[in-house]
């Protein structure tokens, strides 16, 4: 999948001119990419076009007006845009009462390596966080994890025929969700060259 440059990102004044388009058309893009999973996890699947409106978005809010700075948040963003035979998600345990979080966070330990892709061949596709040994401590883990799926050619064959379940097999929160066809049809774009 393509990455972000900084000739990508368009000044605060142009940005402006477009934000409410492109907020509309990523927004409905991301209703298709989201996928709830359980009660209190969901995950969004990340491509250029969610990263470059999240980019644009940033330079908005921290008025980012030199081109080191685009580069810094282009970098960091390029980071979760998949690269080939891959699929890339931010999962976000969704608590927003601290009676829930100070529950859930603890007993949530490790979810981060326990998010898969079930094939219909019986393959699995196993998700994992580049940056978890930051996020993550013995005793409690972050509410956002940024996840990488790494397909070999005869996974994304069987990915691509589908059906294709989206598991989380932790000990505390065993969840398991069919992709809607709507939703296999999107991710599948991201998995073909």
């Amino acid at each position: 999948m393509r990455k972000l440059a900084v000739e990508d990102i368009l000044d605060l004044r142009a940005y402006e001119r477009v934000r409410s388009d492109m907020r509309a058309e990523v927004i409905t893009l991301k209703k298709v990419r989201r996928i709830s999973v359980g009660e209190v996890v969901s995950v969004v699947f990340e491509n250029t076009k969610t990263m470059h409106f999240q980019v644009q978005e940033m330079a908005r809010a921290e008025k980012m007006l030199r081109d080191d700075q685009i580069a810094h948040e282009v970098a960091t963003y390029n980071e979760v845009i998949p690269d080939d035979n891959q699929l890339s998600c931010t999962l976000f345990i969704e608590l927003v009462e601290d009676a829930q979080m100070r529950d859930w966070l603890p007993r949530l330990v490790g979810i981060h390596q326990a998010v898969t892709f079930v094939l219909e061949d019986g393959s699995v596709v196993r998700g994992y966080d580049p940056g978890a040994e930051r996020l993550t401590r013995e005793d409690i883990t972050a509410a956002v994890h940024f996840l990488k799926f790494d397909f070999s050619e005869q996974q994304v064959a069987a990915f691509l025929a589908g059906p294709v379940k989206l598991c989380v097999d932790h000990p505390k929160y065993p969840v398991n969700v069919q992709l809607t066809t709507e939703q296999h049809d999107e991710l599948s774009k991201d998995l073909v060259l």
